[in-house]
């Protein structure tokens, strides 16, 4: 499988190309950047393997949530190709691709994920490592303050930026269920790509007009389709 994958929702930026299992990927962390690494990175990427966007099997990308404008350019570049390639779409949470870059690098099976949502809130997932390797939403995604986050009773380890920003109350609200935290793990588009492929295994592709970001705060989308 051939797919490409963009993640722009926070501060880092980044691409990735997986080919039959192997993912080759650009990441550089560069706040209000994105808009002029991301091309130069999936051109790189394509120039490298030798492919035109027609060859790939499907797109991925990082639907949120995250900022606002980081979503929507993931968003935008993602539907000009897949218009212009006539290509299959999966869209892949933000939160997922924390934890899955997480399961891929340690042996710990639950992650409470956290992103800083600003306005005195997180995004909040918990996922699980399913059998095979990839991350599994337990419950729902939400944004909500901190001491209020919903999860299971499991053992766990936190990851994503909201823990370096609301460690004390999430500590407090996770007692005894975490022992330790990554506040500094960022979304990354190797992770969207291997979620992607997954994705589109279980028949979760979409097309074009379907892919669509999700920003769990519906008051800042508001704001957006009023302008």
């Amino acid at each position: 499988m051939k797919l490409l994958a963009v993640e722009t929702s926070t501060e880092a930026c980044s691409a990735a190309l997986l080919i039959d299992g192997a993912v080759a990927e650009r990441f550089e962390v560069s706040p209000q950047k994105h808009t002029r690494l991301i091309l130069p990175m999936i051109d790189a990427l394509m120039a490298e393997a030798g492919l035109m966007p027609q060859q790939l099997d499907a797109l991925a990308f990082s639907r949120g949530p995250g900022s606002f404008t980081g979503v929507r350019i993931a968003t935008g570049i993602i539907q000009g190709i897949a218009f212009g390639a006539d290509l299959p779409v999966v869209p892949v949470s933000t939160l997922a691709a924390i934890a899955q870059d997480f399961f891929d690098h340690h042996d710990d099976d639950v992650c409470f994920t956290a992103m800083d949502a600003r306005m005195g809130e997180i995004f909040w997932g918990v996922y699980r490592r399913d059998q095979h390797g990839h991350a599994e939403l337990l419950g729902r995604e939400a944004v909500t303050p901190a001491e209020q986050v919903e999860y299971p009773p499991l053992q766990g380890v936190g990851a994503g930026s909201g823990w370096g920003v609301y460690r004390d109350q999430l500590m407090t609200r996770l007692a005894g269920l975490v022992d330790r935290c990554e506040p500094g793990l960022l979304p990354r588009a190797g992770a969207i790509a291997r979620l992607g492929a997954h994705g589109f295994e279980q028949g979760l592709a979409v097309d074009v007009e379907q892919a669509m970001p999700v920003y769990l705060r519906d008051k800042v989308a508001k704001k957006e389709s009023e302008r």
